[in-house]
């Protein structure tokens, strides 16, 4: 499917498409296909990628508060909800680490 296509279809900016698109190449994710029928082609087998992971290669860490990966906060010793916020976290990524993109894509 080309990038204009995609960005039509899902109202994505194309800028903000490209940009994604590149990193999810350079991971070995997708391929560019040249010609009239070209566009970007799925590398890998969607069974063998799970959310968290997709995620990961075009955000960065997945995390609702900074918190969960660095405990640089000068209030961490008084926070009263890193806890509570952490066990959110951990019940997110466990979902998404047990969704694939084969799952989500109906591949």
């Amino acid at each position: 499917t080309s990038a204009k296509t995609l960005a039509n279809t899902y109202g994505v900016p194309k800028e903000l498409l490209a940009k994604i698109l590149q990193t999810l190449a350079k991971e070995g994710i997708i391929h560019a296909v040249k010609g009239p029928t070209g566009g970007y082609r799925l590398s890998i087998d969607p069974k063998t990628i799970n959310m968290t992971e997709l995620f990961e290669i075009i955000e960065g860490p997945m995390g609702i508060m900074d918190c969960y990966f660095d405990s640089g906060c000068d209030k961490i010793e008084g926070c009263t909800i890193r806890v509570p916020i952490n066990r959110i976290n951990d019940s997110i990524r466990e979902m998404f680490n047990n969704m694939t993109l084969a799952e989500v894509t109906h591949s």
